[in-house]
């Protein structure tokens, strides 16, 4: 730009700071097209601002396909000076899923492990959370759209006359960002997997274990502060700058 300007370098870099520019960096978004977009939002955020009495509410969602990567050549540690090191390539030792439900007031979490993420898997992990709260409270349950979630095995054993304490709180589509159990995934994939060697999935197995069992020994729950409302208007912001845009370029 500079060349292009007839102006230095340094000149540019103070107009873009003046301006707080950054054009070097691109964020991305998506913004939900799913109908009933308003009303999901409503329900999972009054569900986290305002538990209701007798009931554990968890955040589910699975991470699929938790690859088990070794590098290539053994890494450095680190060093007065010198940053810890891993090689850039690394060698695919299989894969696993992880099934993850956080308790939203104690910040403990149910993990399962398993090879897939189909029906079968989630009635699985589903009574495994069952198994894990005590009788006469509620189980409130957020996660997401996919199919597996809602398949008939599913719906059957919620309609069993033992699971009316079971509720499910679907997210809007395109909306990962509201499910808390995404921020403990973050947790586990930059403290204990991103810098990890596994020779296996077993070794991953292991690892991802005993990372859950010590983070339930000293949990910590995830306060979510966002109010519906003011989530609705940042959306529809977005929403009416994408239509501006659009309304510019289509003619």
């Amino acid at each position: 730009m500079a060349a292009r300007v007839g102006i230095g370098k340094d000149a540019v870099a103070r107009i873009w700071a003046d301006h707080g520019l950054k054009p070097w960096r691109v964020d991305t978004f998506k913004i939900s097209n799913d109908p009933l977009f308003e009303q999901k939002l409503v329900d999972v955020v009054g569900l986290y601002l305002n538990p209701p009495a007798r009931a554990v509410v968890f955040s589910f969602d699975e991470k699929t396909q938790c690859q088990a990567l070794d590098r290539t050549q053994p890494s450095l540690p680190m060093k007065r000076g010198r940053a810890g090191t891993v090689t850039h390539d690394y060698k695919r030792n299989g894969t696993i899923d992880l099934f993850a439900a956080m308790n939203l007031a104690t910040g403990e979490v149910v993990t399962g492990l398993q090879k897939r993420h189909a029906a079968a898997d989630v009635l699985r992990f589903f009574k495994q959370i069952d198994a894990a709260v005590p009788r006469g409270l509620a189980v409130h349950v957020v996660l997401n759209n996919l199919s597996a979630h809602s398949a008939p095995e599913i719906s059957k054993w919620l309609a069993h006359r033992d699971r009316r304490r079971w509720h499910l709180h679907f997210t809007p589509t395109s909306s990962s960002w509201l499910n808390l159990i995404e921020r403990w995934f973050k947790e586990l994939t930059d403290k204990r997997l991103r810098r990890g060697r596994f020779t296996s999935v077993a070794d991953l197995t292991t690892a991802t274990t005993i990372w859950a069992e010590n983070w339930n020994t000293d949990p910590k729950p995830f306060i979510w502060k966002a109010t519906a409302e003011d989530i609705i208007a940042k959306t529809q912001r977005g929403r009416d700058a994408l239509h501006q845009i659009k309304s510019q370029t289509d003619h």
